[in-house]
């Protein structure tokens, strides 16, 4: 779309009609479909490593294989962001979108290592303009990804708040957990050079079960 200048844009195309929120091109459609899927690519997307069971490790107080929102985040963004012990010695931290707020959530970290971890090795890497995410959301939220995804997705093996890296339609993805009150959920970060791919691949197999594309909207996590 020439006429956004100095917009970021997702390496999922946006379904019509598109607009521009929070500096990111996004779309603008809604879907009252009972599966929805959205690309989530605007949002703040912030890497962490540091020993898996030293200091800062507790301090973020979120394990490997486990997503949680609790605890004392950057101002203002408390209740909307999300910390996910993605894998061993690894968190990402998922927060709304902007500039500014990836730069919170980084420099939030960075406090927390000088503060409760000043003897480990900690790295913070903003990965928001790297990466593509998206959500699928419904009933059918896991039929979905089992005709996807390999990886046990039962509610006993994987519940609200589980996280878990497996291959998702061929494409090595980060899976989340997340429920939007009592719905089942899933956030799907991979890649940016897989993200269309992987989108349209949800896409097509949801189609048998009514999935709708819905628009990203704010906070959006």
């Amino acid at each position: 779309m020439s006429e956004y200048l100095g917009v970021a844009r997702s390496p999922i195309a946006p379904a019509s009609p598109v607009r521009v929120e929070a500096g990111w091109e996004v779309s603008g459609c809604r879907s009252d479909a009972a599966l929805t899927i959205t690309d989530c690519t605007p949002l703040a997307k912030v890497h962490l490593r540091a020993p898996w069971n030293g200091a800062m490790a507790k301090a973020l107080g979120v394990p490997f294989g486990r997503a949680g929102r609790d605890g004392a985040g950057p101002d203002g963004l408390d209740g909307a962001w999300l910390v996910v012990g993605s894998g061993p010695g690894e968190w990402l931290v998922l927060a709304p979108p902007g500039a500014a707020v990836a730069a919170a959530v980084a420099g939030w970290l960075d406090t927390v290592a000088a503060d409760s971890a000043p003897e480990e090795f900690v790295s913070v890497v903003d990965l928001t303009h790297g990466r593509a995410l998206m959500r699928i959301t419904g009933p059918d939220a896991a039929e979905l990804m089992a005709r996807l995804c390999g990886a046990d997705l039962d509610d006993d093996m994987a519940p609200d708040g589980a996280a878990l890296r497996a291959p998702v339609a061929g494409v090595a993805t980060d899976i989340i957990r997340d429920d939007r009150t009592g719905v089942p959920s899933y956030l799907l970060h991979c890649e940016r050079s897989s993200g269309q791919y992987l989108f349209g691949a949800l896409v097509s197999a949801g189609e048998s079960l009514g999935i709708g594309v819905d628009g990203f909207r704010l906070p959006g996590i």
